[in-house]
Parts: structure tokens; C-alpha cells; sequence
């Protein structure tokens, strides 16, 4: 497992994109995979740096972890921010024109629907946010 610990700001978000791919290149992760990876993380991140602290700020844990029974990696994110659990919110209807929709929620619909698996937990005064990707297509 490794870790990156970074304040969660939209400017420190190149790091955590970095960290995240030099990361992928190192399991021979598939193009494909990696790219829905960067696309749920930057989703989180963003959000986390966005919503977590409001209006202040304070640090966001990326746990990057490679399992190979199954073949797959799992990113957890963790910040210690207001409360919030992702997976609450009712998906967004696709169904309708884009104009007619409500505003919010796509990001996160995206990534349930792009990962395995999708977890998050409140503990100890943090949110934990887990995704799961598998690395064959």
C-alpha cells in the first residue's frame, strides 16, 4: 500500500493525479482501466476539495493499494471533513434532456457505474471513500 497525505486544494490536484498514475504504471495496469481510475479520482478529489472543509481546508489521504487475488487496485480517500456519504444521493436521471436535470450528482453516478465496487464508511470522525476497479477488462 501506499499513501499520498496532500492538502485537499483544486491546485495540489496535479499531485495527486501523478501519484495516482506513477502508482498504475507500476502494476502494468491496462490503459483502459487506468484511465476510468484517474477520471473516479479526480471526481472524488475534486469534490473532496470542494465540500470537505468548507470554508476552511485540511488534508486528503489517497491509500492506493494493488491486490492481486483478484487482479485489481483499490483506491480509498479519506478526509476528515463535514459528513457526507456519496452513495446516499439518488442517481441523477439520465433519461431526461440535459437542460431539463438537475445540477450535481453525475460525477459520482459516473463512478459508481465505472468501478466494481464503491464503499464508504464514516469512522472516527472521517470519511472513507473506497473504490475498487479490476484490472482485466
Amino acid at each position: 500500500m501506499k499513501e499520498l497525505i496532500i492538502e485537499a486544494r483544486r491546485e495540489n490536484f496535479e499531485r495527486v493525479m501523478e501519484f495516482l498514475n506513477e502508482q498504475l504504471e507500476k502494476t502494468g495496469c491496462p490503459k483502459a482501466v487506468q484511465r476510468k481510475l484517474d477520471v473516479a479520482a479526480e471526481e472524488i478529489f475534486v469534490n473532496i476539495t470542494s465540500y470537505a472543509y468548507e470554508p476552511e481546508t485540511g488534508d486528503a489521504v489517497i491509500r492506493f493499494c494493488h491486490k492481486t487475488e483478484p487482479d485489481r487496485i483499490e483506491l480509498t480517500f479519506i478526509d476528515e471533513g463535514i459528513p457526507y456519504d456519496p452513495l446516499k444521493k439518488e442517481d441523477p436521471d439520465i433519461s431526461m434532456p440535459v437542460m431539463q436535470r438537475k445540477i450535481g450528482g453525475l460525477g459520482i453516478y459516473m463512478v459508481k457505474k465505472t468501478m466494481d465496487d464503491v464503499r464508504y464508511e464514516r469512522t472516527e470522525g472521517k470519511n472513507i471513500l473506497t473504490i475498487m476497479k479490476r484490472m482485466e477488462m
